[in-house]
């Protein structure tokens, strides 16, 4: 077996025949220091001597490598919304949706942790906890879960608390797609468009009233609509996130209180009913079927629709 050594653009560079094929690499950028897998092999690092603790680092260090994805292309699909380029958030949010579906079903592997084997090293993690993950809180103010009280769980760590005060006081996507109703002719209330950003949101019934036009009338609103569906899908699989999530702790401790302070399961189940969007899903109570000619949404005969 020999290797050929060549130079390709200034780079020394080697190719030898494996299996069959000619195979090419060279002695600038290699594939483990591109992904700079030597550093990211030697990240886990167990507090305790049992095994099982190998699998809880994992699970939750890609779960934040696919919570710094999502934050990417959430930013993005922001800037394109505020752009006026909607094809392109369309994309973005696609593939948001895609990497929610696979964070979704990572929690199985989770679930294979017995309770028996999370309370051989749970005292170990002593007071850390998932509570503390900057990149899931940046997450949710991203997406409009404006809390500013969340912030003193990040006081020492001065550079996620600074990112997390800047995203906290900015539009959130959903801020950044009624200003876009607004552009489109929607009477959206100036209060919800020009507002103190840090402070939760509060629905409204003149947003829900715009929604409830887009969806009234999709062939005339039709790029709106498919936003609005789209954007409605993120908290739909963000909820299904939250909800296994919340099973697996069931599974795993019962309803022990987390290990950061948290009431546990009876926490998460209350973050079920939090809303990043929520007239786009009021305004569905509202929504009746179109008429044309005769119809059971509105009798022609003045009946009631039966």
């Amino acid at each position: 077996m020999t290797i050929r050594k060549f130079t390709e653009d200034g780079v020394e560079s080697f190719e030898a025949e494996i299996d069959g094929e000619k195979i090419q690499w060279d002695a600038g950028l290699s594939y483990a220091r591109h992904l700079q897998t030597e550093r990211l092999l030697s990240a886990q690092v167990p507090v305790s001597d049992k095994p099982d603790e190998m699998l809880f680092i994992i699970m939750h260090q890609t779960m934040e490598l696919w919570l710094k994805l999502v934050l990417h292309e959430a930013r993005l699909a922001a800037a394109a919304i505020k752009a006026d380029d909607l094809d392109h958030a369309l994309k973005t949010l696609d593939r948001i949706a895609t990497i929610q579906r696979h964070m979704i079903h990572s929690w199985e592997v989770l679930a294979t942790l017995t309770p028996h084997d999370f309370l051989t090293f749970r005292g170990f993690l002593r007071k850390a906890s998932g509570f503390q993950s900057h990149q899931y809180r940046e997450l949710e103010y991203l997406l409009g879960n404006k809390r500013e009280d969340l912030l003193l769980v990040h006081t020492d760590d001065r550079a996620a608390h600074a990112r997390l005060t800047a995203v906290l006081n900015a539009p959130s996507l959903y801020d950044e797609l009624l200003r876009l109703l607004a552009r489109r002719g929607f009477a959206i209330p100036a209060s919800h468009l020009d507002r103190d950003w840090r402070r939760p949101y509060e629905p409204s019934d003149a947003v829900e009233d715009a929604w409830l036009t887009v969806y009234s009338a999709v062939e005339t609103h039709w790029d709106l609509y498919a936003l609005a569906e789209k954007i409605t899908a993120i908290e739909y699989y963000f909820q299904e996130w939250r909800f296994k999530h919340m099973k697996t702790v069931a599974r795993v401790i019962g309803q022990k209180m987390g290990t950061g302070g948290s009431s546990g399961v009876a926490y998460l189940v209350k973050a079920l009913n939090l809303s990043f969007f929520p007239e786009l899903w009021s305004m569905r109570t509202r929504m009746v079927a179109p008429r044309e000619g005769p119809s059971y949404a509105t009798p022609a005969d003045g009946g009631v629709a039966g």
